[in-house]
């Protein structure tokens, strides 16, 4: 059964375009024509084409981390995994400029991993915006290093911070941490930044969007001079630029883009008249068969909080991520997701940023996000490996 919102309340009908498109939401300084929430999804679309030109067994990897790849499968390398490797493995700097689900990660694990296995003496250190996406990353780390005797370090707030010392006391060649929890070590002297000869900071516009600016100048003004900096982010705004240019050397600029917005999706809003209408309409949505799997996104954490409880009051199978529960709750809700053990996921922006969920039939922007960047965002979680997505956005 296909969604049809008219079937439902008459209350919804979306209005002629002509009606809204002058009239956009002010959203924190940014204005967001709704009508930029309306797309058809276009398989046939023209696409951006990126010449493809190794194979990863170009790359001469040690013959673990090969095998490694080879066991999950990696033949050809994503566009960012191509054309960053190469450089990494040189020794360069980067500004790797791609959207989450591009393969990003990978692109830098894999030549620092390979550098590291060479040179004992080589540290990495990776810095990531969230908790999930720092244990996303360590999680990859440890399924392409398997083998090759290279140990990790988690460092990341919201979970017990002993273990981590621990972790960092047996002198591990990689640490992945968030911000604050790597400032909170390099403090207590737990944690010596200058011994790092490489560093990643990963999602580096939503670094600083999410306040991290001082913090980021802080680690990588203490980490040596002669060292190896890799930067990615999904775009390029003057304060990554004054950043890059104040810490990176003579950097390789690698960008690869797919188009504004994911043209897998088909997108569209639901006028609603206000909350009470808007819960009722959700409900409604929910209940039929082709929401699988949904990612609902809201404002704030008690929105995210009271939305998911509400939700599960309703007989639907809910669960919530927001940065004020536990790590261990956040980590039972993304995977019970994953599993489907729950087909509903309500989340806030920050803390859904980076992360790779498969299969997501659906996005609902239960409220208007912030940015056009965070809606490109929010509905790229869906429409993914060539499927189509659908997504759909309240307007008041």
């Amino acid at each position: 059964m296909k969604y049809n919102q008219n079937r439902f309340s008459n209350s919804v009908r979306a209005r002629p375009q002509s009606r809204f498109q002058s009239r956009p939401k002010k959203r924190f300084g940014e204005n967001i024509d709704v009508s930029r929430f309306i797309q058809k999804a276009s398989v046939s679309a023209p696409k951006i084409e990126h010449k493809i030109e190794n194979s990863f067994s170009d790359f001469k990897f040690a013959d673990g981390l090969f095998r490694n790849l080879s066991a999950r499968g990696y033949v050809t390398p994503s566009p960012i995994q191509d054309k960053s490797i190469p450089a990494i493995s040189q020794g360069r700097d980067l500004v790797g400029l791609a959207q989450t689900g591009t393969g990003k990660t990978a692109a830098f694990l894999l030549p620092l991993i390979h550098k590291a296995a060479k040179d004992p003496k080589q540290n990495v250190l990776i810095v990531a915006p969230t908790r999930e996406l720092a244990l996303q990353i360590e999680s990859e780390f440890r399924i392409f290093a398997f083998g090759s005797g290279l140990f990790s370090a988690i460092c990341v707030g919201g979970m017990p911070i002993f273990p981590q010392i621990r972790s960092l006391r047996a002198n591990p060649s990689f640490v992945v941490g968030t911000p604050g929890r790597l400032k909170d070590l390099a403090e207590r002297g737990i944690l010596n930044l200058a011994s790092f000869n490489n560093v990643v900071i990963d999602e580096v516009d939503h670094m600083l969007d999410m306040g991290f600016i001082i913090d980021i100048r802080n680690i990588l003004s203490k980490l040596p001079k002669e060292r190896q900096s890799l930067f990615f982010s999904a775009t390029m705004p003057p304060r990554i630029r004054a950043l890059v240019a104040e810490f990176c050397r003579n950097p390789l600029m690698v960008e690869i883009r797919s188009g504004e917005t994911s043209k897998n999706v088909d997108a569209d809003i639901i006028r609603v008249r206000d909350e009470r209408s808007k819960f009722d309409e959700l409900n409604k949505m929910l209940s039929t068969p082709e929401f699988e799997k949904v990612l609902i996104f809201a404002e704030t954490k008690r929105s995210v909080e009271r939305l998911s409880i509400d939700l599960i009051k309703n007989g639907f199978r809910a669960g919530s991520i927001h940065g004020d529960k536990r790590q261990r709750e956040r980590a039972r809700a993304l995977t019970e997701f994953k599993t489907l053990h729950t087909n509903i996921l309500v989340a806030t922006d920050v803390a859904a940023r980076g992360l790779d969920i498969d299969d997501i039939t659906h996005v609902i922007n239960y409220t208007i996000p912030q940015t056009h960047d965070d809606y490109i965002h929010r509905i790229g979680r869906t429409g993914r490996c060539g499927k189509r997505g659908k997504a759909y956005t309240f307007v008041h």
